[in-house]
């Protein structure tokens, strides 16, 4: 009568891939963990091109209409010297998700919640005759 045989791995067959898969996440898990502030940057940096697209575009409607009101988004965004002031601008967006907004006075706080410094963008009406200012800071992030 034939036995048979039992196949399976050794145990030298077992140890090495089990050392090759710990070198592996020695150097794979801090590529991921650096990845967290880089994103964090690149959302700050998003929100910012957005702030500043959708400020333009209000400019936009104010001077297609003329008004010194525009709906945007289905909110009334009041314009000063031409476009959103600090209040409404949050209103212009469609999603602020992940950030917490702070006005005080002509500017707005855009702040990314969760970030360990400053991490946000600052917004600030536009003068007579000038554009807002618009500032990203992601030293922080």
């Amino acid at each position: 009568m034939k036995t048979k045989q039992q196949g399976g791995f050794t145990l030298i067959e077992l140890v090495v891939v089990i050392a090759l898969l710990g070198i592996l996440a020695a150097f794979a898990i801090p590529r991921f963990a650096s990845l967290e502030k880089e994103a964090r940057s690149a959302v700050t940096q998003g929100l910012g091109g957005s702030v500043r697209s959708a400020a333009a575009m209000a400019h936009g409607l104010h001077l297609a209409t003329g008004q010194t009101t525009v709906t945007m988004e289905g909110n009334s965004v009041d314009i000063v010297n031409g476009y959103p002031d600090a209040a409404t601008i949050g209103d212009t967006l469609a999603d602020t998700s992940g950030f917490g907004v702070v006005v005080a006075g002509t500017s707005a706080t855009f702040s990314k919640l969760g970030a360990p410094g400053s991490c946000q963008v600052v917004y600030t009406e536009a003068a007579a005759n000038d554009a807002p200012q618009i500032v990203p800071t992601t030293s922080g992030c």
